[in-house]
């Protein structure tokens, strides 16, 4: 006899489950910090037991683990290289990623910081797959703005350049940026890192006025 209700639906949804850990875990990654964020308080806030969270997240060191592959570099592709990568140009690029950066900073009202810049500087000494976790998606990053760059320079721009090391330069300036501008609670720091940089990259002679 077939049941006419039709087949049982599962009452959770363990990718969602999962989702919902990395969300929680990276906004609490970002506002405490790694270690100062327990697996309990994980499970309270993500609203999961113990044995929910280690069936996706055996440790909690696979849970940061996945948070700086899952979420951490979405981030670093959603905010900077998708913008970069579709720019007209390097400049223009940088130009719209610092404004959009320093415009959720306005709005929200608090620095945060950049969520790979913290767990790079908290995690990268304590755990070789760490570090290896951050460089590779700092790598990432750098090698999208080199591309970008590269395009210029196939119009005429930025001949005298290495694309990789202004890269290196470009990132390193906003990582310094947005740490001074976690240290001073404002987004000026990055309104002044923008200016000047899009003025480097922009093609022609270079202008640097405040």
């Amino acid at each position: 006899m077939v049941d006419s209700r039709g087949p049982r639906r599962r009452s959770n949804d363990p990718e969602a489950m999962r989702r919902r850990v990395l969300d929680v875990a990276a906004a609490a990654f970002q506002t405490r910090g790694y270690h100062s964020t327990s697996t309990h308080d994980i499970m309270r806030e993500a609203g999961v037991t113990g044995g929910a969270l280690h069936h996706h997240f055996p440790t909690k060191k696979a849970l940061g683990l996945a948070v700086i592959s899952d979420r951490v570099a979405q981030a670093v592709e959603d905010t900077w290289i998708e913008p970069i990568r579709t720019a007209p140009t390097a400049a223009a690029g940088i130009r719209e990623v610092f404004a959009q950066i320093a415009a959720t900073i306005d709005a929200r009202g608090t620095v945060l910081g950049c969520p790979l810049n913290n767990l790079a500087l908290e995690l990268s000494l304590a755990d070789p797959e760490f570090q290896h976790a951050v460089q590779t998606v700092f790598e990432r990053w750098q090698t999208a703005i080199a591309e970008r760059l590269r395009a210029d320079q196939a119009d005429g721009a930025l001949k005298t350049v290495d694309p990789e090391d202004l890269a290196t330069f470009i990132v390193a300036a906003y990582s310094g940026a947005m740490a001074m501008a976690k240290a001073q609670q404002s987004s000026k720091p990055l309104g002044t890192c923008a200016q000047l940089l899009a003025a480097f990259v922009q093609p022609g002679p270079r202008k640097f006025r405040r």
